[in-house]
């Protein structure tokens, strides 16, 4: 009697476009798909750590439910290392939900983060999940690195955007893949909107005030520059951000690829639009639908 194949889920990084995985997740789960083992690098691991440890209808609530005023009140800067020290998020975590450790979650889990010093790729299948996690999203600059066993981590994303290679090395003989950012190149004008300052209760407003700090903070007698078509400082980074996510992504799945890749069209949702997890979990429906007819023949081969 042959075994049946174990099914690896690789979810990769994106910021706020991975709340889109976890309408991924439900559709799996719906169609009767349930993955034994589950990777994800950074916003990936997030998720993933939810779904591991069965949590997963919960995280969908709260995401739901959040505004960017609360994501805003998450925030505590430090000019140090990155702009987030993390600790808020982190306690926020702590405080709802259980963390029994990585050993003791019902699925194989396991996440991808960077070792500073040396651009290693660290996989992280042990210890506190909530330590994991918070290391598997360090984007640099934004958040702090986190240190662990003497190594100073940074997010996963820069060595491996979607942790295919992972699902395969814990045991997995088919591997379902989320691609968040293979459609982000060349969206300058569909997202132009994102790049403006907000109004009053609309997103972005965390990065859009400090922005409007810095110019503020021009040396005395300085002449504010003329208004011009050339891209701002937040639209030059995060389309640089998009850039190299796009390229390592492709150049891993190219060498590792993944049995089934599900691609949600994300590229209207910014980075920071985690207040916008109802629009990214239905797009993550939408495109694990167009995925699945697919996905179920790999189970009749």
């Amino acid at each position: 009697m042959s075994r049946r194949p174990r099914i690896g889920l690789a979810l990769g990084s994106g910021s706020a476009r991975g709340w889109s995985q976890i309408g991924v997740i439900r559709v799996l789960e719906r169609a009767g798909i349930s993955p034994e083992i589950v990777c994800g690098t950074s916003i990936g691991a997030l998720v993933g750590a939810a779904y591991a440890a069965g949590e997963i209808e919960r995280l969908h609530d709260w995401v739901k439910g959040l505004r960017w005023q609360a994501v805003v009140g998450m925030v505590d800067l430090k000019m140090n290392g990155g702009l987030i020290e993390g600790g808020k998020l982190v306690e926020f975590f702590r405080a709802h939900f259980r963390d029994e450790g990585i050993a003791r979650l019902p699925k194989a889990f396991g996440c991808v983060a960077t070792e500073l010093a040396s651009g290693r790729e660290i996989w992280l299948r042990d210890g506190a999940v909530i330590d994991a996690v918070r290391a598997s999203i360090a984007l640099p600059g934004l958040f702090t690195p986190v240190e662990r066993d003497g190594r100073l981590l940074v997010d996963g994303g820069l060595v491996n955007p979607v942790p295919v290679s992972l699902c395969r090395a814990m045991g997995a003989d088919i591997v379902i893949a989320v691609d968040l950012n293979w459609d982000l190149i060349g969206r300058r004008h569909r997202g132009a909107e994102e790049s403006k300052a907000p109004g009053p209760g609309e997103a972005g407003g965390m990065f859009a005030s400090m922005l409007a700090k810095l110019r503020a903070a021009r040396r005395p007698g300085e002449v504010p520059a003329e208004p011009s078509d050339a891209p701002s400082l937040l639209e030059v980074l995060s389309t640089s951000l998009n850039i190299m996510q796009v390229r390592i992504t492709q150049s891993r799945l190219a060498g590792e690829p993944a049995d089934a890749m599900i691609r949600p069209r994300l590229a209207g949702i910014a980075a920071m639009d985690y207040h916008r997890a109802e629009a990214a979990i239905a797009e993550g429906e939408r495109a694990a639908e167009r995925s699945l007819p697919l996905i179920m023949e790999l189970f009749e081969s």
